[in-house]
């Protein structure tokens, strides 16, 4: 069977220090980087392109910036990074072998990047939630085939839970696959807004989500309860 390349598209919006952090490792395990950049103002683009990223600019959203960045990639598979999550050593092989062997798409288990007993648990509750749905969120370095992610129109242009809605349609087109050792995640949102508030608003927009409400009514909400 003929080598896999893998393309890893990084949204961005004033990522400078994440991309310092995160593109070395990345550099090494991807046939590809595209950072897909939303207007920073820092110096997001030049910290790529010093690790031979390309750069494409367009829209803010994550959503739009993840399309955008998939149709600049050239590889046959698609890893969706966010700048401040890090990939395990040899995360990219492991997605390689699940796509020679037939999964189209998935994502990785997860790990905060805090030791703290609670964020500890916070992970062990984030992988049972995910064992048990199959549904890798955008923080879990969610991976598609290009002719998977077309046929399933890429992400949708929301406001929120574009990665849930992605990973629901992924799973219900074929087989996915979960797969450790688990990718690094930052608690940088937890630490802002607080551990208790932020779970609680997690399950909550969840909540609503499958009750119906739509993506458009959630970010409006998400936004007020930030």
């Amino acid at each position: 069977m003929p080598a896999i390349s893998v393309a890893v598209v990084i949204p961005t919006l004033n990522e400078e220090e994440n991309l310092r952090r995160c593109l070395p490792e990345v550099a090494r395990q991807a046939d590809e980087i595209v950072i897909s950049d939303g207007g920073s103002k820092d110096a997001t683009t030049s910290v790529a392109e010093q690790f031979g990223a390309r750069v494409v600019t367009g829209a803010r959203g994550r959503g739009p910036q993840m399309n955008l960045g998939a149709r600049a990639a050239r590889s046959p598979v698609l890893l969706f990074l966010h700048a401040d999550t890090r990939l395990p050593e040899g995360g990219l092989e492991r997605v390689k072998r699940e796509v020679q062997n037939g999964r189209i798409g998935g994502g990785f288990l997860a790990a905060f990047d805090n030791r703290r007993p609670l964020m500890r648990l916070g992970s062990l509750l984030v992988n049972l939630r995910t064992r048990c749905s199959r549904l890798p969120l955008g923080d879990q370095a969610q991976f598609a085939t290009r002719q998977a992610f077309r046929e399933l129109g890429g992400f949708r242009d929301w406001p929120i839970l574009e990665d849930l809605d992605f990973a629901r349609r992924l799973k219900k087109s074929g087989r996915v696959a979960l797969l450790g050792p688990p990718v690094r995640a930052s608690v940088r949102r937890y630490q802002s807004r607080g551990v208790t508030r932020t779970v609680v608003t997690n399950w909550v927009i969840w909540l609503l989500y499958f009750l119906g409400v739509s993506p458009k009514r959630l970010g409006r909400l998400y936004r007020k309860v930030r």
